[in-house]
């Protein structure tokens, strides 16, 4: 349903694996050299006891070389997934970052030379220096901000960067109420949801129920976050369960959210309360729909001044604070005065909120 990020890079793999190789078959030649093998004549020149045991010692490096490479390579993946934090990947900051890894590991390891014979050393110095290049790539690729910040003296990137631009987490509530996806598709959120595996196990959970309520829930959920895959601008990426410690699917999204210095998205009040609390950055999708209602519901009361007579019998109409226009039933001969009305209704249109209401303490229906 979701990219996974754990994929290990073929020709990454196979240029290790030949420093492994090159490693393999100086180790046998020098090995050969030190039991004593001698150098043959003629015909069994190329085959002498000096050669066989780099021949051996390359096979061995073969067959070893694409384990460490992929051990080494997987290794890396999981630091650049504890470092995720950052809003996208930018291909200069790699290159820069491997650049530096690169150097670094050549300034610390170039005394390897000084330890044993070139044959042997080279390829070690050349291994380490292409992990520590990959690695520097992935740090300042995953990080740059940071970087760059405290680079800069301006302190952490994550720091300076809003909240909405980090990549977040999604919790359960929040596939199951769907409204994310008009969220997205009206351009308030994009770039990277992480859906962690609790999350889904969750989902999955509610969606074998035998309770009706609960399976539709769950199913809704997994159908949504299907969708939120599909959509422009969005990258949905499956995480492993990384507080496995953690008993509650909670307890585990704040921790995983401190961990990585990512948001979390959220519907559950308590949860964005409690989430605050422990320091991470939250997005609270109930929030967000308080803060849009409209300034008046069906049964507020509400002072207006009406100014002029309305298109129906007996309307006049006035203006609240924000320009939301109300009409107000039965009271044309109130025209020129500031009323206390009841919202009856709120209807939206393209131009806007439109506000009906009758004077407060008419009843319902009732007409002057």
């Amino acid at each position: 349903m979701v990219r996974r990020t754990d994929r290990v890079p073929g020709f990454a793999v196979e240029a290790l694996r030949l420093l492994v190789v090159l490693f393999g078959a100086g180790a046998g030649y020098q090995v050969a050299d030190r039991l004593g093998a001698q150098r043959a004549d003629g015909l069994l020149a190329s085959v002498n006891g000096l050669w066989l045991g780099a021949i051996l010692g390359a096979m061995a490096g073969y067959v070893l070389g694409g384990v460490v490479a992929r051990v080494t390579l997987r290794s890396l993946d999981k630091s650049e997934r504890a470092l995720d934090g950052s809003d996208a990947e930018a291909v200069l900051a790699g290159a820069v970052g491997g650049a530096i890894g690169a150097v670094a590991a050549g300034v610390l390891t170039w005394p390897l030379f000084l330890l044993g014979p070139p044959a042997v050393m080279l390829p070690t110095f050349g291994f380490l220096v292409l992990v520590a290049a990959l690695f520097g790539a992935r740090v300042l690729r995953t990080r740059r901000s940071s970087v760059l910040g405290a680079l800069g003296g301006r302190g952490a990137g994550a720091r300076t960067a809003t909240t909405s631009t980090l990549p977040r987490i999604v919790d359960t509530s929040v596939a199951i109420d769907g409204r994310i996806l008009d969220v997205v598709r009206a351009g308030f959120l994009h770039g990277r949801f992480l859906v962690p595996a609790p999350v889904l196990g969750e989902l999955q959970s509610m969606a074998d129920a035998g309770d009706e309520t609960r399976r539709v829930k769950g199913r809704r959920g997994l159908e949504v976050l299907e969708t939120l895959r599909r959509e422009q601008g969005v990258e949905l990426v499956a995480l492993d369960d990384e507080a496995p410690a953690v008993a509650e699917v909670d307890a585990k999204l704040v921790r995983m959210s401190l961990d990585r210095g990512v948001a979390l998205l959220t519907l559950d009040t308590n949860l964005a309360k409690a989430a605050s609390l422990a320091g991470v950055r939250v997005l609270n999708l109930h929030a967000l729909a308080l803060a849009l209602r409209p300034p008046v519901v069906v049964g507020d009361d509400v002072i207006v001044n009406l100014i002029k007579a309305g298109k129906e019998s007996g309307q006049a109409v006035g203006y609240l604070d924000d320009g939301t226009m109300v009409v107000a039933e039965s009271a044309r001969d109130r025209i020129g005065e500031e009323i206390a009305v009841v919202v009856t209704s709120v209807l939206t249109t393209a131009n806007g909120r439109m506000v009906f209401a009758r004077p407060a303490g008419l009843p319902m229906g009732a007409r002057r």
